[in-house]
């Protein structure tokens, strides 16, 4: 890759997704026009669905506390960081990775620039939200789950372990790595009988649950893990974009010291990758994802890194092609149109393709009765 396509690359990371809002009880990246209608393909008819109760699940009256681990745990701005955790059911836990943002330079790491949160706070409780934050109704498949609900704040993506001088004026600290590492230790240690444990998040938050279900499957080795990624699959396996990120963020200081990793290079470290390795390390654990065919925000990243972004759903079929090809399976659900994540939002009890609703693909997920792929078959519109 020349020297310019490096900086364009580098440029569509910082922009995986745009800011996020503390108001918000999981930060999406890029709002849509197309976000609150119920999404369907007419190919085939509509199977049996559950309607909703009256009568909410058990375990509703678990609220979220903030929990403050300290140490070496920080914000972007070195600001203390904190997460949020919802006790309810002992032996089912949610880890979620929140999304929203980037940065990768003085210009774009500018805390008045606004690519991305440098704090966390209490505008990050996911109480009363909305999608599988919605606990109180019935359709929900983690009503009674236990949460570690891990606020994004880092610029990074989760898989950061560096301070970064990008100006004589800025330094950012990427800790990301550090700060999901702690939350998944809290987790082990406050759910130690856990048998099923769902590692997941929206958008830059999506990226890296099969990493962080590598990590826990070594402390939990007893639980059943699933990953569920939501709305990030198209982004590539580029070399040079893998080694320039790596080398500010210092991912390669967060690489697992598995047997599978072992000459790993910076060019290799990446983010259809991180299913790769951690399917490698432990191929008992089940690889999900679910992605909008043309999602406008995957699409600026693809036309950024001069990728074609017309036809985004070949990428997404590209990068599971990848990955299952290096011997990992990988469950999608592939819907049409141009949003981007829905486990935060009202129309995941609605969407539906196939005639497969979206939320009860992932029920059968977590039952360990998998539907298999299900993929648009007009995807646009």
């Amino acid at each position: 890759m020349v020297a310019g396509r490096w900086f364009t690359a580098v440029v569509a990371v910082g922009l995986l997704a745009a800011a996020c809002s503390d108001d918000k009880p999981a930060a999406q990246d890029t709002p849509t026009s197309s976000e609150s209608t119920a999404i369907e393909s007419t190919s085939s008819e509509p199977m049996a669905t559950q309607p909703a109760t009256s009568e909410p699940p058990a375990a509703l009256a678990a609220s979220f506390e903030q929990v403050t681990p300290g140490g070496d745990c920080m914000c972007s701005d070195g600001s203390e960081f904190s997460f949020w955790v919802r006790k309810a059911d002992p032996e089912k836990v949610v880890l979620f990775f929140q999304g929203g943002g980037a940065c990768f330079s003085a210009e774009t790491c500018s805390p008045a620039g606004g690519t991305y949160k440098i704090a966390t706070g209490a505008g990050d409780n996911p109480e009363g939200g909305e999608g599988v934050f919605d606990f109180t109704d019935a359709r929900n498949p983690f009503a009674d789950y236990s949460v570690v609900f891990v606020p994004y704040c880092t610029g990074d993506v989760h898989i950061g372990n560096a301070t970064t001088e990008y100006s004589p004026e800025l330094t950012v600290q990427h800790k990301g790595f550090v700060n999901g590492t702690a939350a998944l230790d809290y987790l082990v240690s406050t759910f130690p009988a856990a048998t099923e444990l769902v590692v997941t998040g929206e958008s830059a938050g999506s990226i890296p649950s099969p990493l962080y279900a590598g990590l826990a499957s070594d402390e939990l080795p007893d639980a059943r893990i699933t990953v569920l990624a939501d709305g990030s699959g198209a982004y590539p396996d580029i070399p040079a974009l893998n080694t320039t990120i790596g080398s500010v963020w210092g991912t390669q200081n967060a690489v697992p010291d598995w047997p599978e990793n072992a000459g790993l290079t910076p060019e290799q470290w990446s983010l259809p990758g991180l299913f790769i390795q951690a399917g490698k390390h432990d191929p008992e654990i089940t690889f999900a994802r679910h992605d909008y065919a043309f999602d406008e925000t995957q699409q600026f990243f693809a036309g950024l890194t001069g990728i074609p972004a017309d036809e985004l759903v070949t990428l997404i079929d590209a990068n599971e092609a990848q990955i299952e090809a290096a011997g990992v399976n990988l469950d999608s659900y592939i819907a049409p149109g141009e949003s981007h994540t829905v486990l935060g939002q009202p129309r995941f009890y609605t969407e539906k393709v196939n005639g497969v609703l979206l939320y009860e693909w992932v029920a059968a997920l977590l039952r360990g009765d998998s539907i298999g792929d299900v993929h648009c078959d007009v995807c646009t519109g």
